[in-house]
């Protein structure tokens, strides 16, 4: 951010001009203490919040708008995984020195366009400045019907695993979008860096496949920080165990050129995160209603393997052949 030499507004200011028209009818104007959300009788309020952190969840220099699309969609990524409709979302907003009205009416616009997208408005928050990096943190609200979360902890032996998309884009994304791209970046066409770039600045809430996992799924969770990673925590929630195909993972033509440049890749797309994909186990009966409810949607959904009585056990298998992996996922601690 640079700064600008026309006066900065203040906090309310700040609040009237770029938040209170993007916010919601739930977010009273932003003129109150707090803001409302009334569900639907007979229906529960899902909750998840996520922060970024400007030098660990994207560079400091990304577009506003892109900053501000990526904070919302890992949120919705999450209630996407329960099953969940959004409903309305609140912003933490920590402003580092430098930053710009300009800024801000770029990051604001960034925002309303994700949560349109969405459906989920803005309905109130806080707004600071901060020595350190640029910091948000947003919570998303959404609703069920009563009893019918999907948990992570709900995956039987015999389940079928699937993953929705593809796997691997959004850490090979963040290899090509980075300010020292690696050597195998340039053996790639400029469609196939363009491709891993975006899906790693504009993160896909799948969003139309709640409706699927809420009347199909046995569990689910978003892929954030890593598919064997994340597997490991869905199986541990559930007491099982999995058998994994790693060769039919499935990959982007972006992430299949990359991995064929070096094929090295094949790991960090299976453990690097940033997929904000959804990794979901179905019964054997239901899993084809599933997966007809993901293509009514328009939304890829791969088997990857089964589920096992095996507690926290695991087997991948890649070209006949076992697979294990020293670190399974992005950890920040």
């Amino acid at each position: 951010m640079t700064v600008e030499t026309r006066e900065r507004p203040g906090e309310f200011e700040l609040i009237a001009r770029h938040f209170a028209p993007i916010a919601g009818p739930g977010g009273l104007g932003l003129v109150d203490d707090a803001g409302l959300l009334r569900p639907a009788r007979g229906y529960e309020i899902v909750v998840t919040a996520d922060a970024v952190v400007a030098g660990v969840h994207f560079f400091p220099d990304d577009p506003p708008g892109s900053i501000a699309r990526k904070a919302l969609a890992v949120n919705l990524s999450d209630l996407a995984a329960k099953g969940a409709k959004p409903e309305g979302f609140v912003l933490a907003l920590a402003l580092p020195k430098g930053w710009t009205d300009s800024w801000l009416a770029a990051f604001a616009a960034g925002l309303k366009q994700a949560a349109d997208e969405a459906g989920c408005p803005l309905i109130g928050g806080d707004t600071v400045s901060t020595p350190g990096p640029l910091t948000l943190s947003i919570t998303a609200f959404g609703s069920v019907p009563a009893g019918r979360m999907v948990l992570r902890s709900g995956a039987k032996p015999g389940d079928v695993l699937a993953v929705s998309g593809t796997i691997g884009d959004g850490a090979l994304g963040l290899k090509v979008h980075g300010p020292a791209a690696p050597p195998w970046a340039a053996g790639l066409s400029e469609a196939h860096r363009a491709a891993l770039a975006d899906r790693y600045l504009h993160p896909q809430p799948r969003l139309r496949l709640a409706a699927g996992l809420q009347a199909h799924a046995s569990a689910a969770m978003d892929v954030s920080d890593g598919l064997v990673g994340d597997l490991a925590k869905l199986l541990k929630a559930s007491g099982t165990g999995a058998e994994v195909d790693l060769d039919a993972v499935p990959l982007s033509e972006a992430a299949r050129a990359a991995i064929m440049a070096d094929p090295a890749l094949a790991e960090l797309a299976w453990t690097g995160g940033d997929d904000y994909e959804i990794l979901c186990t179905a019964s054997q009966g239901e899993y084809p209603a599933l997966a007809s409810a993901a293509a009514a949607a328009g939304i890829a959904l791969t088997a990857i393997g089964v589920v096992t009585g095996a507690t926290g056990a695991v087997q991948y298998r890649e070209k006949g052949g076992a697979r294990s992996f020293a670190a399974g996922s992005f950890a920040h601690f």
